[in-house]
């Protein structure tokens, strides 16, 4: 049975790019690896599955709206993501010899060949 490495998310791996020599590191050691956010997935990381921050961005404004037309923050209900996207990096699964099932390309939301 082989390894594996699952990154969580975490604001400081994100804001810092301390995610760039995790990604280079697992890809020297042929890990693979999950990652949190679509961009490391773009950097090499092996796959992504995490929150759609696009789809959080564009929900934010009426939340703001609601504030500022008067609405006590503590009063209004916590909003969670309701979408999440699959990012699957092609070359980096060819590079560590992994054969992706049709039914995950498939599934994915993005594929990077």
């Amino acid at each position: 049975m082989g390894s594996g490495l699952a990154l969580m998310p975490d604001a400081f791996t994100a804001s810092r790019r301390v995610y760039e020599p995790i990604v280079a590191l697992a890809a020297r050691y042929r890990m693979p690896a999950i990652y949190p956010y679509r961009f490391m997935a773009e950097a090499g990381g092996l796959l992504s599955y995490g929150t759609d921050n696009r789809d959080l961005y564009r929900r934010a404004p009426a939340y703001v709206d609601r504030i500022l037309r008067g609405a006590k923050p503590a009063e209004l209900p916590v909003q969670l993501p309701t979408k999440f996207e699959l990012v699957l990096n092609l070359k980096t699964a060819r590079t560590l010899g992994i054969d992706v099932p049709l039914e995950l390309r498939a599934f994915a939301d993005d594929v990077i060949e």
